[in-house]
């Protein structure tokens, strides 16, 4: 082997050294969703009538993909995790197993419903994407459709997933934005009125 191709063989291998190197260092392990900052920063709601802390939020009327029509008033008496999502979201989609495996195991026990507003209206693949979303993740809580988008516009929402707890009054007790994870949703419930 002449020195000429021994040089370029070397030059190669520090070259693919520095940048596994590099690539490996520059990797952030994803973060559980525990870790997410969970906050009850009402201030970012700028007391906006209906969303404020205490107050009751602005009822909706939607239909499911089933056609089932999901009322927010009517619900008054149990606990809600109110959640806006899209299929297309990265963080919606570490949430929704958490929710789907809480709902799965504390529904009755907790006197909680858990009510997935999809924002249609930002939906890439349609109704289509919705569908093959809650069939992937075997989600079984109701999930209203926001064709119009009257109920992101109601909510102000803006990053998502965002998440509001309602209390057995109908009250907005606290407004998470971000994922959360199952024992989270728990925390959160056990602290509902």
């Amino acid at each position: 082997m002449n020195k000429k191709t021994l040089g370029f063989i070397i030059a190669v291998l520090l070259i693919g050294s520095m940048v596994v190197i590099m690539v490996k260092s520059n990797l952030d392990k994803p973060k559980p969703i525990d870790e997410f900052l969970i906050g009850a920063d009402f201030s970012a709601l700028d007391d906006e009538p209906g969303l404020e802390k205490g107050s009751v939020p602005p009822d909706f009327e939607l239909s499911t993909l089933s056609g089932d029509v999901v009322k927010l008033s009517d619900l008054k008496g149990k606990k809600v995790i109110l959640n806006f999502w899209a299929s297309w979201c990265g963080p919606c989609k570490a949430e929704m197993p958490h929710m789907q495996k809480y709902y799965k195991k504390y529904k009755d026990t907790d006197n909680v419903e858990i009510i997935a507003v999809n924002l249609t209206t930002e939906e890439r693949r349609g109704l289509k994407g919705v569908e093959e979303f809650i069939k992937l993740y075997g989600l079984t809580f109701p999930i209203p459709l926001d064709k119009e988008g009257t109920v992101i516009d109601d909510y102000r929402i803006i990053p998502i997933p965002t998440t509001f707890m309602i209390g057995t009054d109908g009250k907005i007790s606290q407004k998470i934005v971000g994922p959360m994870d199952e024992k989270a949703l728990r925390s959160l419930v056990k602290n509902l009125d």
